[in-house]
């Protein structure tokens, strides 16, 4: 059975409406997206070229904004690959320097697999306060990651509360990165895509016992930037569902 045909079927039986049945089940998935290559979704020769990149190589190969003097991220593309109410399935081609900027997952488990190239990741998980915050305020944040993947690595797994729901991905090569989302996002069931800016704005409630006060990042809620674009582009790879 090809490999994105056996994760799709690993799929069906892991994930409800309400995400991973177990934990058994995830780590299923997690082994199958494992086994996923760029070949297996049509992108060897994008792979083949991230292979070959030299920093030296880099330049900005942005577009310029209309005053003409600041460079803005190439668009990324997007390639569905399947959708329905248990979950989603989709690849984030993103040429060098463009950004995926600070966004969540709300209720949702989402695992991802570097296919080729190199990237920056940030990610943060909200910190429980002991008084309540309100939503559209500056919320306290604990960084979960701040580093580089380059692939080949394995793949990694957030989950709604913890594991860096918050995150931001930085192409530093030709890269592509494999996702799968359960439950999908749903604005009928609350499952909105929202980003986020670090903030200026401090809470002056108690923070949890044991978090310093130079450990946290704030963050509010924001417009993502007119620069970040993302286009709909042909899935070239082994088709998943026919129906």
């Amino acid at each position: 059975m090809p490999a994105i045909r056996r994760l799709y079927e690993v799929c069906k039986v892991s994930f409800n409406g309400k995400g991973p049945i177990s934990e058994e089940a995830l780590e299923h998935v997690r082994s199958c997206l494992d086994d996923i290559n760029p070949s297996d979704v049509g992108l060897e020769n994008e792979a083949q070229i991230a292979r070959g990149w030299r920093l030296s190589m880099q330049g900005p190969n942005g577009r310029r904004v209309r005053n003409g003097s600041t460079l803005c991220p190439p668009p990324i593309k997007y390639l569905h690959v399947h959708e329905c109410d248990e979950f989603s399935i989709g690849i984030f081609c993103m040429p060098p320097l463009s950004v995926i900027p600070l966004h969540n997952h709300p209720g949702m488990t989402v695992l991802s697999k570097l296919l080729y190239g190199t990237m920056l990741v940030k990610s943060y998980d909200w910190i429980d306060t002991e008084e309540p915050i309100d939503a559209s305020q500056a919320r306290p944040t604990k960084i979960v990651r701040d580093g580089q993947m380059t692939a080949p690595c394995g793949t990694t797994i957030l989950y709604p509360t913890s594991g860096g729901n918050i995150h931001s991905f930085k192409a530093v090569t030709p890269c592509a990165l494999f996702d799968v989302l359960s439950p999908p996002y749903s604005s009928k069931d609350g499952r909105d895509c929202t980003y986020f800016k670090k903030s200026r704005r401090k809470f002056s409630g108690a923070l949890p016992g044991g978090i310093d006060a130079s450990e946290v990042t704030w963050m509010e809620e924001c417009q993502p930037p007119e620069s970040f674009i993302v286009r709909r582009g042909p899935y070239r790879g082994q088709i998943v569902h026919n129906g």
